[in-house]
Parts: structure tokens; sequence; C-alpha cells
């Protein structure tokens, strides 16, 4: 029987929902841009020192927007475009693939009943959301 990904998605979603996962993904770009925005309509308004309060005042808006906007996990998770999905499925399968299965509930309970494998799926869900999307992971409730 073919594995779908929505599957293994949904088992990854439980599981970081289990450990309390939370992640805060970091939007540098974003940030750089108000910055530099503020910065570059603070020098139309004001020349050259409008220039450097725009770059401050953006620079102070980019710091506060990426700061601190943990969401679930399973909810960034299911926010993934199916190309990411896919790239974290692949990584779930080498864990997964020697396990015998029928359907998504049978794996889930499955897993549920192994600490160890539960800890390998949370490992590689957090590897994957530091390494691809940079983000800081949060445990607990």
């Amino acid at each position: 029987m073919p594995v779908r990904v929505d599957d293994v998605m949904q088992l990854l979603c439980h599981v970081s929902q289990e450990k309390g996962m939370k992640a805060a993904v970091k939007h540098s770009g974003r940030g750089a841009l108000v910055a530099g925005a503020t910065a570059f309509l603070g020098g139309l308004m004001g020349g050259p020192p409008g220039i450097a309060v725009g770059g401050a005042l953006g620079g102070l808006l980019g710091a506060w927007m990426n700061s601190g906007q943990f969401r679930p996990v399973p909810q960034i998770l299911l926010e993934l475009p199916p190309t990411e999905q896919q790239k974290l499925y692949d990584e779930a399968m080498d864990i997964l693939k020697r396990l015998d299965w029928t359907d998504v509930v049978q794996l889930t309970a499955l897993v549920m009943g192994n600490a160890s494998l539960q800890q390998k799926l949370a490992g590689v869900v957090m590897n994957y959301l530091s390494r691809e999307l940079r983000a800081e992971i949060q445990y607990g409730e």
C-alpha cells in the first residue's frame, strides 16, 4: 500500500502536538525591507536627518516584527507548500520504512507506543524547521 504524504504529515503533527512544540519562524527579509522602506521615506520627508530617524525607527519595527511569534508546529506543518511537505515526508520515511501498518490510525498508534520513534520523528521535525525555515523551537505548553 503506498504511503500518502498527508498521512505522514498527520503523524508528524500529532507527535509535535504531544511534545508541545512551538516554533518562531524568522522573517529577516521582511524586517530588512521595513527598515529600508522607512529609511527611504524618512529621507524623502526629512533629508539626511530623516534617513537616520527613519532607519532607526524601521530597524526597531523590523526587530519587533521578528521577535517572539511562536506558533504551534502542527499549524506550521500544515501550511507548508506541497514540495516542502514532500521533503519532510522523505526524511520521516527513512525512520518509518521498516514499520508495517495499514492506515494512519495504526501508524499513529505504533509510533505513540514507542518513545524512541517519537523522539526520532520529533528530531526530524525540529531539524527540518531549524534548517529549512530557520525557526526557533520551543517545547512545552
